[in-house]
């Protein structure tokens, strides 16, 4: 059974929050059905961060970001794919954690649906795969994700694993610094297996 997080439960440190989330459940209520996924990968964007959206200050954008920590941060990247983040500092502070990859639990006929695929590996192994799976978008930017709504982090009794460490994904600026978790030897896990060991 999974329940819904508290924002009490969540750390107040966008590093410590990324490697909390591992393990942990995105839901996504729809009038279909339930969407669920378990957080295998996150990435922290952490305070003066240069690859960080909050790195220059608040913007109508990145206004999310400086919300108190659990609330959504939704962007699209490239202009072709939505990507989900939670904020991960107090009020005020710009700083956030991406989802990058699930492991699929509930809904797997609407993910599979929605990604136009029925390989289980692939329907959420990626950022933006896993928003189409889920279906969040702009909508969702902003939304606090410990409250009552369509979608929220959930917690359950599986624990995660072993959880390693590495450099974040398609970066650039600050690209040498280890703020990737993910669940080593999760085949939903996206990167590279030099990343992955």
């Amino acid at each position: 059974m999974t329940t819904r997080l508290s924002r009490d439960e969540l750390p107040v440190d966008t590093a410590a929050l990324a490697r909390f989330l591992i393990g942990k459940i995105v839901v996504r209520e729809t009038p279909e059905g339930v969407i669920s996924g378990r957080i295998v990968e996150t990435e922290a964007y952490v305070l003066c961060d240069a690859a960080s959206h909050a790195f220059r200050g608040m913007t109508p954008r990145t206004r999310p970001m400086f919300l108190e920590r659990g609330h959504a941060y939704v962007y699209l990247n490239y202009g072709t794919s939505w990507m989900l983040n939670v904020s991960g500092e107090a009020a005020g502070i710009g700083a956030g954690v991406l989802i990058r990859a699930l492991e699929p639990l509930e809904g797997l006929a609407l993910m599979q649906a929605h990604r136009g695929t029925e390989k289980l590996r692939d329907l959420a192994r990626g950022p933006g795969r896993l928003c189409r799976a889920l279906q969040i978008g702009p909508w969702a930017d902003g939304l606090d994700l410990c409250a009552d709504g369509p979608l929220w982090l959930g917690r359950d009794e599986v624990e995660p694993g072993e959880i390693g460490l590495s450099v974040r994904i398609g970066i650039t600026k600050d690209a040498d610094r280890p703020l990737r978790f993910y669940v080593r030897g999760s085949p939903f896990v996206s990167g590279t297996r030099a990343l992955n060991v």
